[in-house]
């Protein structure tokens, strides 16, 4: 494989990854709510703009979607201090554990299909994570840097 061909590879088998542990595990939760969980875990309370932004849908799709969680007790929203008409949204402890559950239900149904990897690929594996993982940090306003 040459260079311009391994980032769209390891993109396209990512969401093969999370398309199959989704199906093999059972579990019927929208990927978006993943995504919307880890993004407010890991940069903190986004308004529902920001929030749709990143996940590239609509501001209506995104006020379903958070509608949906807060109902589940999995974010909150509260008012923003500097902006009384605006409404920032964040993750609860319980997004947090039903993350961290989700996490731990993906890796455990994956890990039949790595169990045959040696060290050296479990190396290259764990490289390329912390690779792609510094590549795609996200910064305090929600972008990735």
């Amino acid at each position: 494989m040459n260079r311009q061909d391994v980032i769209p590879s390891l993109v396209l088998s990512g969401y093969a990854l999370g398309r199959i542990a989704a199906q093999e595990a059972g579990n019927d939760a929208p990927a978006a709510q993943w995504r919307v969980l880890n993004l407010l875990e890991q940069a903190g309370p986004k308004r529902v703009g920001e929030l749709a932004a990143a996940a590239r849908t609509t501001q209506p799709g995104m006020t379903r979607l958070i509608g949906h969680l807060e109902r589940d007790g999995l974010v909150l929203r509260s008012p923003v201090a500097e902006d009384s008409r605006a409404i920032a949204v964040d993750i609860t402890a319980s997004g947090s554990r039903a993350l961290a559950a989700w996490r731990e239900e993906f890796r455990d149904t994956l890990a039949p299909r790595f169990a045959s990897l040696g060290d050296d690929d479990w190396a290259a594996l764990r490289r390329a994570a912390e690779i792609l993982a510094a590549h795609t940090a996200i910064d305090s306003t929600g972008a990735s840097e």
